[in-house]
C-alpha cells in the first residue's frame, strides 16, 4: 500500500477509535495484519500520531483545562480539585506502566490478545450498562477521591491491548454512579497525561529510531498521520459526548464483540 495512503488510513483509525470504547491499539495492530504493512517500520509513527489526538482533547477543552490551571494558581478549590482528581487518577497507570512495559510490548504484539479482549470488553460494557446507576451531575472537580481512584485502576486493564483505554475509564466510572456525560468527559482529560505520559516514555526509549525516521513511516506520513489523527479525533469528541448522553454505549459493545469475533475466526484461519 501507498505510504501516504498508509498514513492517512492510520491516521483516521487513530483519531476515531481513541477516545471511544472501541481501542485504537487494538485497531492499529488488527490495520497491521489485515493490510500486510511491517508495523515495526510504522511503529514510531503510531506512537507520534497519538500527539494529534491529544492535542485535539486540549483544543476543544481549552477553556476547561485554562480555567483550572489559573483557580489552581489563585489556590481556589476547583481548580485545585480538577487537576488533584486527574493525577490521582493518571497514579496507578503510570506506576504500572511503568513495572510492566516489558510484559505490555509482548502482548502489543499479539493480535489474538486483542481479538479476546474486544469480544470480552464487549460483554463487559452490557453488562455494566444494565446494572449502573448513574447519580447526580457532578463535574470532574467534584467527583469524590474513591470514584476516581477507582476510575484510575479502571484505567490499568488498557495496558491489554484491545481493552481500550477510554471503554475502561468509562464504564469505571459509570459502575461506580456516574453519569454518563462526566464519565466520557473524565475519560478525555484523563488521556491527556496518560497520553502524554505514555507517548514520551516511548520516545524516549525509542531515541534513536526518533533520530533516524525514514523509509516507509518518515517524517512526512508522520505529519500527515498526526494532521488527520487531530481533525478526525475532534470530530469524534464533540459527536461522541451527545451521543452517549442520549443513547447509551450499547453500539460500541456489540460492535466490539462483531469485530473481535471476526478477528478470531480470520486469525484462527490463517
Amino acid at each position: 500500500m501507498n505510504e501516504t495512503l498508509t498514513a492517512i488510513l492510520l491516521g483516521i483509525v487513530e483519531g476515531l477509535t481513541e477516545f471511544i470504547p472501541v481501542s485504537s491499539t487494538g485497531h492499529l495492530i488488527l490495520a497491521a495484519e489485515l493490510f500486510g504493512y511491517d508495523a515495526a517500520e510504522w511503529a514510531m509513527f503510531n506512537v507520534v500520531i497519538q500527539l494529534g489526538a491529544i492535542l485535539a482533547v486540549v483544543y476543544q477543552y481549552w477553556g476547561t483545562f485554562w480555567n483550572a490551571a489559573m483557580s489552581a494558581l489563585r489556590l481556589e478549590g476547583e481548580g485545585l480539585r480538577f487537576i488533584r482528581n486527574l493525577l490521582l487518577a493518571f497514579l496507578p497507570s503510570a506506576v504500572l506502566g511503568l513495572a510492566l512495559k516489558d510484559q505490555i510490548d509482548i502482548m502489543l504484539g499479539s493480535p489474538m490478545i486483542v481479538a479476546w479482549a474486544l469480544i470480552v470488553g464487549g460483554i463487559a460494557i452490557i453488562g455494566i450498562e444494565k446494572i449502573a446507576d448513574p447519580r447526580g451531575d457532578a463535574g470532574v472537580a467534584d467527583l469524590p477521591l474513591k470514584q476516581v481512584i477507582g476510575v484510575g485502576l479502571a484505567q490499568c486493564l488498557s495496558m491489554i491491548p484491545g481493552v481500550s483505554r477510554s471503554g475502561a475509564t468509562i464504564m469505571g466510572a459509570l459502575a461506580m454512579g456516574v453519569n454518563r456525560k462526566t464519565a466520557a468527559e473524565f475519560s478525555f482529560f484523563l488521556a491527556v497525561p496518560t497520553m502524554l505520559g505514555a507517548t514520551t516514555l516511548e520516545l524516549a526509549t525509542r531515541r534513536e529510531e526518533l533520530s533516524a525516521v525514514g523509509g516507509a513511516a518518515g517524517w512526512e506520513e508522520i505529519a500527515i498521520g498526526f494532521a488527520v489523527s487531530f481533525v478526525v479525533a475532534l470530530v469524534v469528541i464533540r459527536a461522541f459526548v451527545a451521543y452517549v448522553s442520549r443513547r447509551g454505549f450499547a453500539p460500541f459493545a456489540w460492535y466490539r464483540i462483531v469485530l473481535g469475533a471476526a478477528a478470531l475466526a480470520w486469525l484462527s484461519a490463517r
